[in-house]
């Protein structure tokens, strides 16, 4: 006797994931519980002179341009 075994994309479990999660804790939670997962890198003291001295249409565009990449 056989059974099928019901294989998904990544895409499909992290988007069941994500929908889970959100059900559970609430969008606010959620974001907040992913983003326990990354401490993230380089030193933000530093950057943040760097970003206190941009215009909304600079910032705009280094988005744009990063998203090409």
């Amino acid at each position: 006797m056989s059974s099928k075994v019901d294989v998904r994309s990544i895409n499909e479990i992290r988007k069941l994931g994500i929908d889970a999660l959100a059900e559970a804790l609430g969008p606010v939670d959620m974001a907040r519980f992913l983003q326990s997962f990354d401490l993230g890198s380089g030193d933000y003291t530093k950057e943040r002179a760097g970003w206190l001295d941009q215009s909304l249409e600079e910032i705009l565009e280094e988005i744009k341009r990063k998203r090409k990449e």
